[in-house]
């Protein structure tokens, strides 16, 4: 019998892969979904506890210090530091527990600022990551390495998937610490409640590949399920579907039915302008795979915070 522990369980993409999952359950494995509530994992202590409870055989490691571009600016430190003891604890008890695989969740601003584009799989230690979020990068980039150590040393099955940015339901919807889309979608909310315009920071030219949480859950499904290389695979929507986020905007404006002033405020930062990612290698696997539309996507992102404003984390 499989168990796969998700850490990270009640996020974005826990709870995406948990309705993934409960829509075809599998007749040979069990699914734990652990919440920071179950086990404090910057504690070895806690999360030691966790794996005595379930014994994992395989461990999808989704929990981590998150945020947007400001939250990332003002707290470097705390995004290492919180980081880096989650990962080094899972790391350790994976070892520990004799875990047959360990899936870790990357992000593709570990890829260096200065770069070519595509980026890919191949680039992640190229040159330092942008000065924005050097913390929560460098702690996310030492997981490809201490994968590869525990491979060279123990034949250990570890490795790591980096998806583009996610968005959908059950998302940190803050406007001060969420991640572009949510915010967007909870300051367009408040603009069209109170008559005012809805306010977009920066100039909204910056270009970015959206995932959604659904396709992204059924893919790291498969990476846990099937995927057995060490090197990281990126998890990406095509070139193709790279939007900006004045577009992004406007999206989540035709879903939310908002038709006040939109306001591109360029007195505010606009991170990086690009970083676009290649999908190749994930093509070579699944060739076929159909990622849901990205208005679509929005829209039902859109239903759900609206549904359930009251309850979402904001």
């Amino acid at each position: 019998m499989t168990t796969v522990l998700v850490t990270g369980g009640g996020g974005l993409v826990g709870k995406a892969v948990q309705e993934v999952i409960a829509q075809s359950p599998p007749a040979n494995e069990a699914w734990v979904f652990a919440t920071s509530k179950d086990a404090d994992l910057t504690n070895y202590e806690s999360a030691k506890a966790l794996f005595q409870r379930h014994k994992p055989t395989h461990v999808l490691h989704l929990a981590a210090r998150v945020g947007g571009l400001f939250s990332n600016m003002k707290y470097k430190v705390e995004f290492w530091r919180d980081n880096i003891s989650m990962q080094e604890n899972i790391f350790r008890l994976c070892k520990e527990f004799e875990v047959a695989k360990l899936v870790s969740c990357l992000s593709t601003c570990v890829f260096p600022d200065k770069t070519t584009y595509p980026i890919d799989e191949t680039m992640i230690h190229n040159g330092p990551p942008h000065n924005s979020n050097l913390g929560y990068a460098y702690a996310k980039r030492m997981v490809d390495v201490v994968n590869h150590l525990h491979n060279e040393q123990y034949g250990c099955m570890y490795t790591s998937v980096v998806p583009t940015n996610i968005f959908g339901k059950h998302d940190n919807f803050s406007i001060d610490d969420g991640h572009v889309i949510p915010g967007l979608i909870h300051k367009c909310y408040n603009a069209m409640n109170s008559g005012q315009p809805f306010v977009v920071w920066g100039s909204g030219k910056p270009l970015r590949q959206f995932i959604f949480s659904k396709d992204l859950a059924a893919l790291m499904i498969w990476v846990v399920r099937h995927y057995q290389e060490v090197d990281p695979i990126i998890l990406s929507v095509d070139e193709a579907s790279e939007v900006t986020i004045e577009q992004v905007a406007r999206s989540i404006c035709a879903a939310m039915g908002f038709q006040g002033e939109l306001v591109l405020d360029s007195s505010k930062a606009d991170g990086q302008l690009k970083k676009t990612a290649s999908n190749a290698k994930l093509r070579r696997y699944l060739p076929d795979f159909q990622f849901t539309p990205f208005d679509e996507a929005v829209k039902e992102t859109v239903e759900w915070f609206k549904a359930n404003y009251a309850t979402v984390r904001k």
